[in-house]
């Protein structure tokens, strides 16, 4: 034994900029991935997916396959093990069929999966899953939408299809301005660095998954439903993710993986292709919004409508929940919101960085500046006039609003009072120049976690809980905020992270997860305060507290909880090719108490770049005719590359709510909010036209006279 020592510490290590703790690993590569982890024994699957858009499979050809070298199973409708789908999940909603794999002998979109191969080599079920031969009875089938889509309907899930307040049509009749603009964003796709895997064995009755995944509780209990087992028989192991994004819950992959498993009784691994994640690792939906907004003639809102058409798939009612983020920002007399969706043969979407908030910013916050044009009232007095006291649809009132905070500091910054109001008027050359801004807010969630903390006898501190690094810092932020909450250095610190047996923890998603993860360890450490004396001995197998934040979670007041940000950027735009250069970006936000400065910068100005990419690059195609994506890998989907990110800034305001026992707010999201917008209205004060598709490619720039 040895006595304990807990001391403060010289300097607080929440607040300041501190280096990954796993950054060596990760850039020497002892920091393994799910796809890399080895296993003796080890089997190899590799999915098959349909190469029709809609029908039934009417015959799958096993037998020359099952005659090639190292292929041990071919798992399909005819043979596979049944699984159950009628449960909720973690999130609050149905799990998605598509994970229900081999269940039936129905097609709903291209590249639904209809097999899995298993060899002894991943190039050998590769090899056979290609030779793998499946014949279908071909349907008929429908993969585009309109604003006037007579299919559409709303769709209550975790939130209201349809929020109401006023009279509408009388507010926008009484109004001296109204806008009233339809705004379109692409299909999207989520594309992490780390390729969807996982790994599944049975070892004494007990089920073993190492898989790349948000939350291994949610993977746990979903499995548990899906199989008919106990969550005590499965564990669920997740150390290192290389990008979520929404993504990653549970999907066919890890399904597959079970059931190969359970049949063959030796470990199964299933790596998704890219191309194949543009099919099953779901994506953000196409939409098309409707806004419609009525005003005096000084910019206050009279009426305020936000309505949003998304598409999902025939199995599977996903909604992008697109004017959700009018129902926090900004108030009017009469206050409408709706989400509606549109069924189709098509992949089911899922949640993506920012679900909502991001394509729900950009038809807002760009109709906002379109209003203030109209008005003549400078686009960040507009916003600032219509600030809100309370919650414009809960009513509830805000435990801390610093938006306006957000916008005067970044004004301030970006030099927006020599901004000349009138478009198209700026150059430097042959390029036109413009700024644009944009309001940005995400909800603060907190859900409940589960922690322990024991006291080593070596006079350290091991932390374990069921956290998600998905490429966040995550693990570094609760090694800081563990060090403050025990008074000790980082150093003295280990945080063990991605296991299920640690036990029930919050989803690395929604923006809640160091939020949920910190409330829980700093309940722990509290705890274990309490339990050392100084001078007491520590037993060798050290003293250990376990916390549940479920009840102080419950018990939490009822507020509006968001972080916010103001968006600026700079654009210069060339006529003569339509090549759009954004020159600069400046972010500002309030977002809590900030843990780890040089991470939390990192991701901001990550979801700023996302956001620019969003504006100008990203979009999916989906050819029609035979329903699938076109160019479904990273040559043909664009994404914004070194060569397209200018100078990019963040920086936040302080953000102090005296009632939040934990005062850390998401940022992972914010960032993204708002970032389109602010890139389209730079547009549009550079060249005077205003561009209501994203992305505003240079087509889309040389096109414009004729209406863009």
């Amino acid at each position: 034994m040895t006595t304990t020592t807990v001391t403060a510490a010289p300097v607080r290590a929440v607040g300041r900029d501190h280096v990954r703790v796993e950054g060596r690993d990760k850039v020497t590569g002892a920091a393994r991935y799910a796809g890399e982890v080895p296993f003796a024994g080890l089997a190899h699957g590799w999915l098959v997916l349909s190469t029709v858009a809609r029908g039934r499979i009417e015959d799958v050809v096993t037998g020359p396959v099952l005659e090639m070298p190292g292929v041990l199973a071919v798992l399909h409708h005819g043979n596979a093990p049944h699984v159950e789908t009628d449960f909720i999940g973690m999130l609050g909603t149905k799990p998605d069929p598509t994970c229900a794999v081999f269940q039936n002998d129905q097609v709903p979109h291209l590249g639904w999966p209809v097999a899995l191969v298993v060899a002894e080599t991943s190039e050998q079920a590769r090899e056979a899953a290609e030779s793998l031969v499946v014949h279908y009875d071909e349907q008929p089938h429908e993969v585009e939408f309109s604003s006037e889509d007579p299919d559409a309907c709303h769709v209550d899930g975790r939130i209201p299809a349809v929020t109401d307040k006023g009279d509408l049509e009388a507010e926008l009749a009484a109004s001296a301005v109204v806008l009233d603009a339809e705004y379109t964003t692409p299909e999207e796709h989520h594309n992490p660095m780390e390729p969807h895997a996982a790994m599944a064995r049975w070892d004494d009755g007990r089920l073993e998954l190492v898989d790349s995944n948000q939350s291994t509780t949610m993977v746990v209990g979903e499995l548990a439903k899906l199989f008919s087992l106990d969550p005590a028989s499965i564990r669920v192991r997740s150390e290192h993710v290389g990008g979520g994004f929404g993504s990653k819950g549970v999907r066919a992959h890890q399904v597959a993986a079970v059931m190969a498993a359970s049949v063959l009784q030796r470990p199964v691994r299933v790596v998704l292709t890219r191309r194949q994640m543009f099919t099953l690792a779901g994506h953000r939906s196409p939409t098309i919004q409707r806004v419609r907004l009525g005003a005096d003639a000084d910019g206050r809102l009279r009426a305020l409508d936000h309505r949003s058409l998304s598409r999902t798939s025939t199995v599977y009612d996903f909604v992008e929940p697109s004017a959700t983020v009018a129902r926090a920002m900004y108030d009017a007399d009469a206050h409408h919101t709706e989400n509606r969706v549109v069924r189709r043969d098509v992949p089911s979407p899922t949640w993506m960085r920012a679900p909502g908030e991001a394509p729900g910013s950009f038809a807002l916050e760009a109709a906002l500046d379109e209003l203030a044009e109209k008005c003549g009232v400078d686009p960040i007095e507009l916003r600032l006039r219509n600030e809100p006291d309370k919650g414009p649809v809960s009513g509830l009132p805000f435990a801390a609003r610093n938006l306006r905070a957000c916008f005067e500091e970044g004004a301030r910054r970006f030099g927006w009072d020599r901004r000349d109001p009138r478009p198209g008027v700026r150059r430097d050359g042959r390029w036109l120049l413009g700024s644009g801004t944009a309001g940005a807010s995400f909800q603060a969630a907190a859900l409940p976690s589960t922690a322990t903390i024991t006291a080593e006898a070596d006079d350290t501190f091991t932390v374990r809980i069921a956290a998600a690094d998905i490429g966040t810092g995550a693990r570094t932020a609760l090694t800081l905020v563990a060090a403050d909450a025990l008074d000790t250095p980082p150093e003295r610190i280990r945080v063990r992270i991605g296991d299920s047996a640690f036990g029930p923890a919050s989803i690395a998603g929604g923006s809640s997860g160091t939020r949920s993860w910190s409330w829980a360890v700093t309940a722990a450490a509290s705890e274990l305060r309490e339990r050392l004396v100084p001078g007491m001995e520590i037993p060798a197998q050290g003293i250990t507290v376990r916390s549940d934040t479920t009840a102080a979670i419950t018990a939490l007041a009822q507020k509006e909880r968001h972080s916010y940000g103001a968006q600026f950027a700079e654009v210069a735009v060339d006529p003569a090719t339509g090549e759009v250069r954004v020159r600069r970006m400046l972010g500002i936000f309030a977002a809590g108490r900030i843990v780890n400065p040089l991470t939390a910068k990192g991701q901001f100005t990550g979801g700023m770049i996302w956001g620019l990419s969003m504006a100008l690059h990203e979009e999916a195609a989906r050819d029609a005719y035979f329903g699938g994506q076109v160019g479904a890998d990273l040559a043909g989907y664009h994404v914004a590359t070194h060569a397209d990110v200018p100078h990019i800034e963040a920086d936040w305001v302080d953000d102090h709510d005296p009632e939040d026992p934990v005062g850390i707010k998401g940022i992972g999201e914010v960032g993204i909010v708002g970032a389109a917008a602010a890139v389209a209205n730079a547009v549009w004060h550079a060249t005077g036209v205003r561009h209501r598709s994203l992305p505003i490619r240079p087509d889309r720039i040389l096109t414009a006279g004729n209406g863009a």
